[in-house]
């Protein structure tokens, strides 16, 4: 009896073994893994097509007119051609000499260096105090805003044709109100005048974009936290030590975008300065744009039009890398924890608190 018990029990781990299904997760995944890496390198090359698609089309423009155009312009800059027949006549580096041995050009060069000054030194107070006046809640806000801004969207040609207007000597209307409260303008103008010509184009220049850092004074100021107002109220801050300590500060990375933008701006004005003077008088308010376009639609010398042209480039470039490096870069530089604060809440200068009155005990002898 004990036989027939202990014989199914020992045969039966045997019989296991023999009715046991073989293991097919292993060949699965064996035939698995080639096809998982075929789906891996298809995804990988429609995303590569994806971005060639969509990609390419913009480097063609960019090739076609940006890098085209400065290849042609250091080739022309390279021979002495009138515009017409093949340029065969290679002079080498001599019409980048003549350029910058050009007493015009150099004066333009410093022409164009003072309006950069100027723009940012007229437009950034003047651009902030009517911002801030503007974030706060008044009657006819939005009418203002636009008003403000209205001369920034104008066509150069049209403002430019308005001030030209406005300018005349005698009949304009700057003349004419100035002859109302008994006073008057130069007998040639304020655009005639050699010595008052550029500045009267940089305040145009000023009216006319002014509106720009208005309405990025303003974006910015809709990013700076409620609640760092409220706490500098609760710490007993002055209206100045607000703006100077909280709303400045924050508004930094704003400002300097735009300072580039109006430097880059400068750098290449052309249009307005061509409206209203042309340049003049006696080279007064010639910019480098100026003065390669004088060079090459009125004097035929298309050579030394092309090398002012890279001259120009190169100064832009050198003033735009420079300035990417030394101030832009604060603004994307990582927080490294040392100076406190985030990027989005950089750490401010302490704030005057107002002295708190001492705590006196009461009759008990116990601090109130």
């Amino acid at each position: 009896m004990a036989d027939d018990v202990a014989a199914p029990a020992a045969a039966s781990p045997a019989a296991s073994l023999r009715t046991a299904p073989a293991p097919r997760a292993s060949t699965r995944g064996a035939g698995a893994a080639p096809g998982g890496r075929r789906r891996g390198a298809g995804a990988r090359w429609r995303k590569r097509a994806e971005i060639a698609f969509f990609v390419t089309p913009a480097l063609v423009l960019f090739a076609l007119f940006v890098v085209w155009p400065i290849v042609t312009a250091v080739q022309m800059s390279l021979y002495r051609w009138r515009g017409f027949g093949p340029m065969v006549d290679f002079v080498g580096l001599g019409n980048y000499v003549s350029v910058l041995t050009n007493q015009v050009f150099t004066d333009a060069l410093m022409h164009n260096l003072i309006i950069v000054v100027g723009s940012i030194v007229l437009q950034l107070p003047l651009g902030l105090a009517i911002a801030l006046l503007l974030n706060r809640k008044m009657w006819g806000q939005g009418l203002l805003r636009t008003i403000i801004f209205v001369p920034y969207v104008l066509a150069e040609v049209i403002a430019g044709v308005v001030w030209f207007q406005m300018l005349q000597p005698q009949y304009g209307v700057i003349d004419t109100v100035l002859q109302g409260i008994g006073l008057s303008g130069p007998p040639q103008g304020f655009l005639g005048t050699p010595d008052l010509a550029l500045g009267t184009v940089l305040i145009v220049l000023t009216w006319k974009y002014l509106g720009l850092a208005v309405i990025l004074f303003l974006a910015g100021l809709q990013g700076v936290p409620e609640e760092l107002y409220e706490a500098a109220q609760l710490d007993g801050a002055s209206w100045w030590q607000v703006q100077r300590r909280i709303t400045i500060p924050l508004l930094g990375p704003t400002m300097r975008t735009w300072a580039f933008l109006s430097m880059i701006g400068s750098l290449q004005l052309f249009d307005m300065v061509w409206i209203l003077t042309r340049g003049g008088p006696a080279n007064a308010t010639t910019t480098m744009a100026t003065f390669l376009i004088d060079q090459g639609t009125r004097s035929q010398n298309f050579g030394i039009a092309g090398a002012a042209s890279v001259v120009l480039f190169v100064v832009a470039l050198v003033l735009a890398v420079a300035y990417q490096r030394f101030v832009l870069s604060r603004d994307t530089r990582p927080d490294d924890g040392r100076a406190g604060g985030t990027a989005r809440f950089p750490r401010l200068p302490w704030i005057a608190r107002k002295p708190e009155p001492a705590q006196q005990p009461d009759k008990e002898g116990v601090l109130a």
